[in-house]
């Protein structure tokens, strides 16, 4: 840095798809660029905490590989030639192409597709604006939350849960399903300050032994989609030795004594069967827990991405609910705010517009769309336009041999709006350049805390970048599409968001720089009663009737109402010998920062962890290259013998770019878009697989 620069410390939000939306401090170099970004001591949940990849988001803002110019493929499709246009060209050709879709098959031939590289209210959510105003085809957000969502909710009403901070004065935090360390750093903040200053216990439940495993005191290593099961082990033993709060039930939940017959049955010893964790310690874990007034359950993400991930959620979040842990500060479970916020989206969204008669199509089955299959089309027409942001469908979606044939179609016009040339935008007809976070003003809130705030631009962008929203507006000249949000500044849009949720002002907001909006100790507690109608927590789950989503999808009517273990999962059989889960990384979030060198470096190529055991039975070596493969496609990348895991689990961590893969295929080619009960989504962690030493061209095993 220059000794003469001048350097400015300012705020915003990180607004990656991370539930810990770190509040940030930046600093701004010449009001050009910037340098170090620190988490805030200002906010109480960051606590001047961020992760590494953020800190060091000067190398991805200031890269030299960003798109800087909107482009016209001039190649065969995926040829990565493309010639630089002006951005009325490209305005032009996108809005002519939407056009023409829109006379020869129809509005719902459009598609706009988005998702969270950005959670950012603006910028992630205007798209709907023109889908909405254009009768364009809607879309259904499924590819991480719903699930989660849902059990969570089906137990307490809504989704929000104990103040997150309350993990620092807890004595005993249970971090199930997800893995803190690699994905999102605060909770740890929390967990090792009770530990740290009360002597509390941290237990990290998990199906391998993971960064977070590894700081906890407690270690539960379950099989892949088993949660369940263990569950109701430890309520069993809750039950049976008298740790069950028989008078918080009575108040507070709906069917405790059919909850405790139903749970006779499912002792340790049957658990343990189905999770392959010990009985001693499923007896130990739920003794502790019984033990402990002050257990905090933080309830994750990853845990959920199974076919029976929201019977899982739910059985894990009865737990609480048996011991009466919910009574008690930093006792209780959280997993999301998404019920606190209330953000009135109306015109950034473009409510008003909304013709409920229009088709709504899955994020998750976008190869199925795309390749014409009837039913995830709604017998509809097929898609033959599409607008891509904030989403890289061509290496994170599931069943990725279709999503590659479909957007190989010659017929298929797709114009995406990237910051770097992702394998979806190296499949584009046209490509337009992005911002970033710093270069753009966007409102957003914590998923995993209690704060929201204005991300004010900072910088301006390199090249000829816009916004989401310059975009949109573009277009929305373009196609005639009327609305009044077309015609705000971002924030005026804010502003306006802010005013009709009972927010106040921009200008309010951005003086409190991150405004907590916890509800009371009662509140949060549910000391007051639960959400649902009759005040109660419900462990007899209605899932036909969920207080989130849009219910009736999948195999809704086989859920178990009571906690259990669902046998819907996709079990290993004698062709497909291991279950695979493909965990997130600590360097990557889904596709964004595997583009930046520092993250590059830190996770290397792909790998697939394997048990020693299971590799020596079929031959393998730490470091050989192996195929993994079933029903849906094949995928090669390098074995690592790695003994914290079940035998017959295998773990796949981050999402590599495709290319990364030996043979260019990557771990999406495995993993299904089958719909999840009962709301929708996407069963990731959920595959059966085999395992082959690659053989090599002379036809000797590598």
């Amino acid at each position: 840095m220059n000794q003469h620069a001048k350097v400015d410390i300012r705020h915003s939000t990180c607004p990656h798809d991370c539930p810990s939306a770190c509040a940030l401090d930046i600093e701004v170099i010449d009001d050009r660029s910037i340098g170090r970004v620190r988490g805030s001591k200002q906010q109480t949940y960051t606590a001047g905490v961020v992760c590494a990849k953020v800190a060091r988001y000067a190398e991805r803002i200031h890269h030299p590989d960003r798109l800087l110019y909107p482009m016209r493929r001039t190649g065969p499709k995926g040829s990565g030639q493309f010639a630089r246009i002006s951005w009325d060209e490209a305005l032009d050709e996108i809005a002519a192409r939407f056009d023409q879709a829109e006379r020869e098959f129809g509005a719902e031939s459009v598609w706009p597709y988005y998702y969270a590289g950005t959670m950012g209210l603006v910028m992630r959510d205007g798209i709907n604006r023109l889908a909405h105003v254009k009768k364009y085809s809607r879309y259904y957000s499924t590819i991480c939350a719903n699930i989660a969502r849902v059990g969570f909710a089906i137990g307490t009403g809504k989704i929000a849960g104990v103040d997150p901070r309350e993990m620092g004065v807890s004595d005993l935090v249970v971090i199930w399903g997800t893995n803190p360390v690699n994905t999102q750093v605060n909770v740890m903040t929390h967990a090792s300050r009770a530990r740290k200053e009360r002597g509390a216990k941290i237990a990290a439940i998990d199906v391998y032994n993971n960064d977070t495993m590894k700081q906890a005191d407690i270690k539960i290593l379950l099989r892949p989609g088993t949660d369940g099961a263990f569950a109701c082990g430890v309520m069993h033993v809750l039950f049976r030795e008298g740790y069950a709060d028989r008078a918080y039930m009575d108040r507070y939940t709906d069917c405790p004594d059919e909850l405790e017959t139903h749970l006779a049955t499912r002792t340790p010893e049957w658990a343990s069967k189905i999770s392959g964790v010990p009985v001693e310690e499923i007896e130990a874990f739920a003794r502790l827990v019984g033990q402990t007034k002050r257990t905090f359950f933080r309830l994750g993400y990853g845990f959920t991405r199974s076919r029976n991930g929201a019977t899982q959620m739910h059985a894990a979040l009865c737990i609480p609910a048996v011991t009466g842990a919910w009574q008690y500060e930093g006792g209780g479970a959280f997993f999301n705010n998404a019920s606190m916020w209330q953000f009135n989206e109306s015109i950034i969204e473009g409510h008003d517009a909304i013709d409920p008669t229009t088709r709504w199509l899955d994020q998750s089955q976008i190869g199925r769309i795309l390749t014409g299959d009837s039913e995830a089309l709604k017998g509809g027409p097929p898609v033959k336009a599409m607008l891509i942001q904030n989403t890289n469908p061509v290496t994170v979606a599931p069943e990725q041999a279709l999503v590659r044939q479909g957007f190989a179609r010659e017929d298929l016009f797709v114009a995406v709006h990237e910051q770097f040339m992702t394998e979806t935008a190296a499949v584009a007809d046209i490509v337009l350049p992005a911002t970033m976070f710093m270069e753009h003003d966007d409102l957003y809130y914590g998923g995993g805390h209690q704060h929201i705030s204005v991300g004010a631009k900072l910088i301006d962008s390199p090249g000829e970048c816009r916004s989401n929203h310059e975009v949109l507006q573009g277009l929305g000249r373009r196609l005639n599409a009327v609305h009044p949000g077309f015609e705000m500044t971002p924030r005026e849009l804010i502003d306006a968001t802010l005013k009709k949720s009972g927010h106040g002002d921009i200008e309010t907001l951005e003086a409190d720089l991150w405004r907590d909006i916890q509800p009371d100790f009662r509140t949060s507690h549910y000391l007051d009663g639960f959400a649902h109608l009759d005040k109660k927590f419900h462990f007899k789950a209605d899932w036909a009737n969920p207080p989130w989503g849009k219910p009736g999808l999948g195999p809704w009517e086989q859920m178990p109402s009571l906690p259990d273990h669902w046998t819907v999962i996709e079990e290993a059989d004698e062709a497909h010998p291991f279950r695979l889960a493909t965990s997130p990384s600590r360097s990557f979030l889904n596709t964004s920062f595997n583009e930046t060198p520092s993250s590059i470096a830190r996770e290397g190529s792909p790998t697939v962890m394997i048990h020693p055991e299971d590799a020596a039975s079929l031959g393998i070596a730490d470091g050989d290259a192996v195929t993994l493969g079933n029903m849906r496609g094949e995928t090669t990348l390098t074995a690592r013998l790695f003994h914290g895991l079940r035998r017959g689990v295998l773990i796949a961590e981050s999402i590599h770019p495709n290319k990364a893969h030996i043979g260019g295929r990557g771990i999406n080619m495995l993993t299904g878009a089958e719909i999840v009960a009962p709301v929708g989504g996407a069963a990731f962690h959920d595959n059966k697989v085999w395992v082959k030493k690659v053989m090599s061209a002379s036809g000797r095993k590598s």
